[in-house]
């Protein structure tokens, strides 16, 4: 088994490359590790009419490896453009192209990867404003594309004259080395998505039958009332976790 570190950081062995080498140096033992900087290549767009030897290596290499960590730093809200400009060049490697321009998964579907990020606003402002966010949605847009599945994700913020990572985010790459170590085969969170989206569901339901009750006084207990009502306020707290998901799920301190 392989993984290979993918650093898009405009410093070699800053932040970002520690978190990096924080996971690698961590895994198990007969894992196999490499680390690409891509700063060091030349990475220009792939055009079909010519060779582009940069890019052919840097497949070959994701392509020998099972898991990909990808490590970049946020600025200005969004992902390096180090990072940035290795995914649009990877573009025609990531995924096939259809004939109306439709895309769907290419040579790399069924890998994993691990998402690092860093920033300088602080914990609890990163959390309540999700300055790292459109990193990390980059990444997983560019890889759910790809068919490659995701593993986790690591956010250190407050990075601001900070020199060194500090020691819950080592124990927390740690966590994610042992992880990354086992071989998967495809996606195995199937089984728990299923059972996440029952209780959900159960929850939600018990919930808007516990807002009812109350509200029987005035509308009384005839079935269509109370289905128009029971509907209305399913849809209301579903609108509200769908909007947690989709927005707030990589907020993290």
């Amino acid at each position: 088994m392989k993984i290979l570190g993918i650093l898009g950081s405009h410093q070699e062995h800053g932040l970002n490359a520690q978190l990096l080498a924080e996971v690698l140096d961590n895994v198990d033992s007969g894992v196999e590790t490499e680390t690409v900087y891509l700063e060091n290549y030349d990475i220009t767009p792939h055009k079909y009419h010519e060779k582009n030897l940069v890019l052919d290596e840097l497949a070959e290499k994701m392509l020998e490896s099972d898991v990909w960590v990808i490590a970049a730093p946020t600025y200005f809200r969004e992902l390096s453009g180090v990072m940035k400009n290795f995914f649009d060049c990877m573009r025609p490697k990531l995924v096939y192209f259809k004939e109306n321009g439709d895309t769907i998964p290419g040579q790399f579907k069924d890998k994993h990867y691990l998402s690092l990020t860093s920033c300088y606003v602080s914990p609890l402002e990163n959390f309540v404003t999700g300055v790292t966010d459109e990193s990390l949605k980059t990444i997983d847009r560019v890889m759910s594309a790809g068919g490659v599945i995701k593993i986790g994700e690591i956010v250190l913020p407050g990075t601001f004259g900070m020199k060194t990572i500090p020691y819950n985010k080592k124990k927390l790459c740690k966590k994610y080395a042992k992880k990354i170590s086992v071989r998967k085969r495809k996606d195995d969170s199937t089984v728990k998505r299923y059972i996440q989206l029952f209780f959900m569901i159960a929850v939600m339901a018990l919930i808007t039958m516990g807002i009812q009750v109350p509200l029987k006084t005035w509308i009384g207990t005839g079935f269509w009332l109370n289905y128009v009502s029971f509907t209305i306020i399913f849809f209301v707290l579903l609108a509200c976790i769908l909007h947690f998901v989709t927005f707030v799920k990589h907020r993290r301190r």
